[in-house]
């Protein structure tokens, strides 16, 4: 027994130690690229523009059907989606013939501050729908958007309907009006405290946003998860897995501070993404302009965007040929666990082969 809470101790040093380590990264501006994991899967970077990198990620032989373009989260480093072999939702895309583009946000500075969903969509996703067009020749795009990729995702096709065949969301938060979640309830309360917070930054800083996530399973982050790695030690690959994940999970970059204003009024104040009165500049985001073939997947345990929350998309936009899809997972589960990679992104693949 007291080998055991020896190891335990040990675990939980290291992990603090890689926290504060985070914090540092966090604070920084800009926040570091250089020292993040290479992943499962190579790829080019074939545009760059103000705040975006658009990586392409071949399948070595000439792929055939639309292009699939991933919108990544703004809050997070994406090499969760690539995170190592056998645990990366690219590499399982790829290995399905699939032509895969991955946009990589740039973290913004203060000087970025200013910069709402306008210039997230219309000009920064605008000119990456436009490089991915060029460069494979197709004038249409599949879009796979993950968690806040997702709801960027649903503006896109919203505002340009003729450029998407296919849509996928993906852990999407899109219907704010769901009692007792914690994501929805901070953001709702902080929206007038943060005001100073932001005023000091210009945005909202990532090491606050690693707090409050954190804060959502304190007990899980503190305690649990080292208890699991303790157990599962000696399981082929649990430990290099434990550790990408965590360097994951402290990988938060700023949210601008108009963006985060937006998301914290409009999206989860006053839930006008649903109701189609969601305003991105001068235009209202209508879901009814959404005819495309519509692919929603849900964790069905996630405890960050309740399941409830993304059903509502179906019925929300126009499309005909809609699928919900709930897998067994939580939030980061359907990315990384192995089951999700043998059973759930194959049966994706599937759905975009009879979509083509």
């Amino acid at each position: 027994m007291v080998e055991v809470f020896h190891q335990l101790a040990n675990y939980w040093l290291e992990g603090t130690s890689q926290a504060a380590e985070a914090t540092l990264r966090m604070l920084r501006d800009p926040y570091p690229l250089d020292d993040e994991p290479c992943g499962a899967t190579p790829f080019e970077v074939i545009y760059e523009g103000d705040l975006v990198k658009l990586r392409h990620y071949s399948t070595g032989s000439k792929s055939s059907g639309t292009p699939l373009l991933v919108v990544y989260a703004l809050i997070k480093r994406p090499f969760i989606l690539d995170l190592m072999p056998g645990r990366s939702v690219i590499e399982t895309l790829t290995q399905c013939a699939l032509d895969v583009y991955l946009i990589d946000w740039i973290p913004p500075t203060r000087d970025d501050s200013w910069r709402g969903f306008d210039d997230y969509v219309n000009c920064e996703l605008h000119d990456v729908v436009r490089a991915v067009q060029k460069h494979s020749r197709s004038s249409e795009v599949n879009i796979l958007g993950y968690c806040f990729g997702g709801v960027l995702s649903l503006m896109w096709t919203a505002l340009y309907p003729e450029t998407v065949k296919n849509l996928i969301t993906l852990a999407t938060p899109a219907d704010a009006n769901i009692a007792g979640n914690p994501l929805f309830a901070v953001a709702r309360k902080m929206y007038d405290a943060l005001e100073p917070l932001l005023e000091m930054y210009g945005n909202c800083p990532g090491w606050f946003i690693n707090a409050c996530f954190k804060s959502m399973a304190p007990v899980h982050h503190a305690v649990s998860k080292y208890v699991d790695l303790y157990k599962n030690r000696q399981g082929v690959g649990y430990a290099e897995m434990f550790r990408l994940f965590e360097r994951w999970i402290n990988s938060d970059v700023p949210m601008t501070g108009t963006i985060f204003r937006e998301v914290a009024d409009q999206l989860f104040g006053r839930n006008l993404l649903i109701r189609s009165e969601f305003r991105v500049g001068d235009t209202r985001i209508d879901l009814k302009n959404i005819t495309c073939p519509l692919l929603n997947v849900i964790g069905e345990y996630d405890d960050v965007v309740p399941p409830r929350s993304s059903s509502a998309i179906g019925a929300a936009t126009a499309s005909r040929d809609t699928i919900e899809l709930l897998y067994p997972a939580g939030h980061v589960g359907t990315a990384v666990s192995g089951g999700a990679q043998r059973k759930l992104w194959p049966q994706v693949a599937k759905w975009l082969e009879s979509h083509n």
